[in-house]
């Protein structure tokens, strides 16, 4: 066993998640690599540290360390270098030896016991002196607090973030709820506080336990898809969860009530049970979407008349729905238009836009992608930016299992709204009920709100099944677009899309231009076909790149789930080379060059746009689930890596935040909606039935452009459009719209007359 003592110089490697440290250590100037599990750290720390002298084959000689103890520094040269390290802000290596030189070996005395004395120090003021002492003191607790909360399992990184958010009172909170982590700190869940409440010794069946885990039990939920549980289901699944009999939990549900953390709404077909906040997210929208559904009273002649010129004057031949979605968007507050591939979705809103700009309207376009707002300028000729752009993201981050922004926050709302006359809003299937709450908040009364999308499409990633709710509420006008029309109709694409749609034959051994079946009998040589189909056949076919084109599974595990796929895909598509920098995070490498998707909303996250010299022209927040990009830059010194997303927006992460990363050369067919590619290539294997849906495979047929290919066994393609089986998603905007129609039409309010158009 080797003991050595001295500052740390530099910490080379930290996984903040467990602590593991490699760092070098300056003892009486010998240098000495040290490697183990460090509490809480910084540079210029003082350490003694005990373990083993080992040879590394690649790194040389290290210490492996067993045990350490941290250490006031005694002599003078000590504390001038952990002053001057860094470690305290505010204080450099000029006034680290003016500090050392007036206090000498007293210096770590007089900060912690006479602060106020460091004021005697030429460039130090008496607040400045508070600071540093309580600097000393916070990484004193710090350390102890990091100690502590390492005794109940819980990682470096999490450490830090309980530490900020209750500082002293981390130590009551573990010993009598550790609960109430799961409520106020993002990344700590039901199960984590669960294990620490276990080893401080709450009992299973404490109020605070069960409480905490219905609600985590109706995150989770969420987290599905769903705004609220059935008052059995969720019974059942908490019950399953906290091993505590059903009937225990049922009084603790009448307690959250008057809690205020969840809302118990009885249903036709039994009680609904609400997180509290999602409850209101549905009802305030469905008040909203009320509010905005008023009637215009332009003469039908004055529409028709205008129609007309513009029709010749553009070359256009509308169909007798498509002119009624005209007419209904003259007239009406909100208007849904909804319709598959090919059914004259865009040449509509082309219309509806050349209308209202020729009365002068200010007219928004957006959508709740990048890619999908790409998509709407090219076929509209019109700027199309993301709903978040739109609504002008700003602010602090919003936490994954929060609905309150806590510092984020939407620039436009009911105080700042939009300055449109009127917003189109296209793939409304992807909009859950948090962005239909944020949007219709920024929307006036007045203003023509029109949404535009395919229900038959997978219901957002998010939580709420908005555009279907709001179409059965049978409350709003919708025009429901059915005719293919003859360019379209041209398209396998297409008409295979509505076949699948309406449950009807595909032909897979047709020869065809843009929907190709190429069968093979396993995964591996699935893959071996989508592996030539990317590289060299379909590139030149749809004039794309490589990268372009998007292979997308209805799996995230198995042979051809999307974890194995990318492994592969990889290593094929972007080889390591010497000349490209990489980094392991988990179970991945990412290496530069890497198509990357990100997989969780991050509100804070900036963005900038550079020109060709670097220098940035343009700078926002926010990444959102399902962005897709390409990794530009690692930067191993500084732990960071660059991605370029679409638009050029560049966007730097720290190797903490790999997390929220993932390889994307495969995505699951979910993670595609919104986004169109030149060809899309699809591997089709046996999977759960409950997976392997009709509305799946329709969703991803109409994500190509040029071509579609489907790889593997004819049967799953066939069972899959077969399957009429949807997972049950649980989202009451249609209840609520319901009854907020039903309560006005009881007091007899007036829901049309004059809105003062035109």
């Amino acid at each position: 066993m080797a003991t050595v003592t001295g500052f740390v110089e530099r910490i080379k490697y930290r996984n903040e998640d467990n602590g593991y440290t490699v760092l070098s250590l300056n003892a009486d100037g010998e240098e000495y690599i040290l490697v183990g599990t460090f509490h809480y750290i910084s540079e210029g720390e003082m350490v003694e540290a005990v373990g083993t002298m080992i040879e590394h084959p690649v790194y040389g000689q290290q210490l492996q360390v067993e045990s350490y103890e941290m250490k006031t520094p005694q002599d003078t040269l000590s504390v001038e270098r952990y002053l001057g390290s860094g470690a305290i802000k505010g204080i450099g290596a000029a006034l680290a030896s003016r500090i050392v030189r007036r206090f000498k070996a007293d210096t770590f005395r007089i900060m912690e016991e006479e602060p106020e004395r460091l004021s005697e120090v030429k460039g130090i003021s008496e607040k400045m002196a508070m600071d540093i002492s309580r600097q000393v003191e916070e990484k004193k607790e710090m350390r102890q607090a990091m100690m502590f909360l390492q005794d109940y399992g819980i990682s470096m990184n999490l450490a830090a973030k309980i530490y900020q958010q209750y500082g002293s009172r981390l130590y009551s909170v573990i010993k009598e709820n550790p609960y109430q982590l799961a409520d106020d700190i993002p990344g700590v869940g039901f199960k984590l506080a669960d294990e620490i409440a276990g080893k401080v010794g709450i009992l299973m069946d404490s109020d605070f336990r069960i409480k905490c885990g219905i609600l985590y039990t109706l995150l989770q939920a969420v987290g599905n898809g769903h705004t609220y549980l059935p008052e059995e289901t969720l019974l059942l699944q908490a019950a399953e969860l906290l091993k505590v009999e059903p009937e225990r939990m049922e009084k603790h549900l009448m307690d959250m009530q008057l809690e205020k953390r969840i809302v118990m709404k009885r249903n036709p077909g039994g009680t609904a049970v609400y997180a509290a906040q999602y409850y209101y997210l549905e009802l305030n929208s469905a008040r909203m979407l009320h509010d905005l559904n008023i009637r215009g009273d332009i003469p039908e002649g004055q529409i028709e008349e205008k129609l007309l010129r513009i029709q010749e004057e553009e070359d256009l031949e509308l169909d007798e729905l498509q002119k009624e979605a005209v007419r209904q968007a003259v007239n009406c507050g909100l208007l849904i238009i909804t319709g598959g591939p090919g059914t004259g979705k865009t040449t509509t809103i082309n219309t509806i836009i050349r209308f209202f700009e020729e009365e002068g309207l200010e007219i928004l376009l957006a959508a709740p992608t990048g890619r999908a707002a790409k998509r709407m300028t090219e076929a509209t000729g019109w700027e199309a930016r993301t709903i978040h752009r739109m609504l002008e993201l700003t602010g602090g981050a919003m936490g994954e299992k929060e609905t309150s922004m806590s510092g984020m926050h939407f620039a436009r709302n009911e105080e700042n709204p939009l300055d449109g006359d009127v917003v189109i809003i296209d793939e409304m299937s992807m909009v859950d009920i948090h962005l239909l709450h944020a949007l219709l908040r920024a929307v006036t009364v007045g203003t023509r709100l029109i949404l535009v999308g395919d229900v038959n499409q997978l219901p957002s990633v998010g939580p709420g099944n908005v555009l279907r709710d709001m179409i059965n509420s049978g409350a709003f006008p919708v025009v429901q677009l059915t005719k293919i029309f003859r360019q379209a109709a041209e398209s396998d694409i297409v008409m295979n899309a509505h076949r699948i749609h309406h449950g009807e034959p595909v032909d897979l051994a047709k020869r065809s231009q843009d929907f190709l079946f190429i069968r093979r009998e396993s995964p591996d040589a699935i893959i071996s076909a989508m592996l030539t189909l990317v590289q060299k056949k379909l590139p030149g076919y749809v004039h794309a790149e490589p990268f372009d084109i998007q292979i997308m599974t209805p799996m995230r595990k198995g042979a051809l789930g999307v974890e194995r796929l990318n492994t592969i895909l990889q290593n094929f598509l972007n080889p390591p080379s010497p000349d490209k920098a990489e980094r392991a995070a988990g179970q991945t490498v990412y290496r530069v060059g890497d198509k990357v998707m990100q997989i969780k909303n991050n509100y804070q996250i900036e963005w900038e746009i550079r020109n060709r010299y670097g220098i940035p022209v343009d700078k926002g927040l926010g990444v959102f689930n399902g962005d897709v990009g390409v990794i530009r830059e690692i930067n191993l010194f500084a732990e960071l890596l660059t991605v370029e997303f679409d638009e050029g927006k560049m966007v730097e992460y720290s190797f903490k935040q790999l997390e929220e990363l993932e390889l994307a050369y495969a995505i699951t067919i979910h993670k595609s909606q919104g986004s169109e590619y030149p060809a899309v290539v699809i591997p089709l294997f046996n999977g759960p039935r409950m997976l392997m849906t009709r509305n799946l495979i329709y969703t991803a047929v109409t994500r190509a452009r040029q071509c579609v290919c489907l790889v593997g066994l004819p049967e799953t393609f066939r069972s899959m459009a077969a399957n009429t089986m949807e997972q049950r998603r649980y989202s009451g905007l249609k209840e609520r719209i319901c009854e907020i129609q039903a309560a006005i039409e009881g007091t007899g309010e007036d829901d049309g007359g004059d809105s003062g158009w035109m």
